[in-house]
């Protein structure tokens, strides 16, 4: 721009005045109140009881043989067992599980633990008059949530296992493998003997769960 633009003069700004803005109203959107009190009674006793005879015999043989990628190789893999188990059990397994619970969830005063009442506070709530004074002021959206809950939960449980057992489980496992290979050779033998014996004489498993609950909710 060519021409400089014309400031004021001092008479112009000796004449200039300013006075303070007003207080702006300050408007929320949302008011949220949540007051969630909960009170809960739990109670859950457990009697178990366990009682078991058992003869476990597990003998593993095995043998692994692997060429992968090789030539003129020979993988052989010999597993011999020969197992000769005798399991007897003469017993008794008995397991008894008796439970007598006595529960009193009365109590329907939602508290503190303390005795003292809980969830008393302002809602920060709109108030407005017959005329409807009042109703401008305030939240736009204004939530009051006042959620109380007493619950009163109960779950005795009893519970007996017993058991007279014999496993025997004898295991012979041979494995040659030849991969990628050129007049190889993969020899796999696996033989077993397995003599088991097993006798039960005379035992008894007994499981017994008595229960006997009283609840008062």
């Amino acid at each position: 721009m060519d021409e400089l633009m014309a400031g004021l003069t001092n008479e112009e700004l000796a004449a200039e005045g300013g006075e303070l803005l007003p207080d702006k109203e300050v408007l929320s959107v949302l008011d949220l109140f949540v007051n969630l009190d909960i009170a809960i009674d739990l109670a859950a006793p457990v009697d178990l009881a366990v009682a078991a005879n058992a003869n476990v015999a597990a003998p593993i043989d095995a043998a692994a043989s692997l060429n992968a990628l090789s030539s003129g190789s020979t993988a052989q893999a010999l597993a011999d067992q020969g197992t000769l188990i005798d399991q007897h059990i003469s017993g008794d397994a008995i397991a008894t599980a008796p439970q007598d619970a006595s529960i009193d969830q009365s109590n329907d005063v939602v508290d503190d633990g303390t005795g003292g009442t809980v969830g008393t506070g302002d809602t920060g709530g709109v108030t407005t008059d017959e005329t409807g004074a009042g109703l401008l002021d305030g939240p736009l959206l204004n939530v009051d949530v006042d959620a109380a809950i007493d619950a009163d939960l109960a779950a005795p449980i009893a519970g007996a296992v017993a058991a007279n057992a014999n496993v025997a489980a004898p295991i012979d496992a041979a494995v040659a493998a030849n991969i990628g290979t050129i007049d190889s050779e993969a020899t796999a033998i696996a033989q077993q003997d397995a003599i088991i014996t097993q006798d039960l004489d005379d035992v008894t498993a007994a499981a017994t769960a008595e229960q006997t609950a009283e609840i008062t909710q």
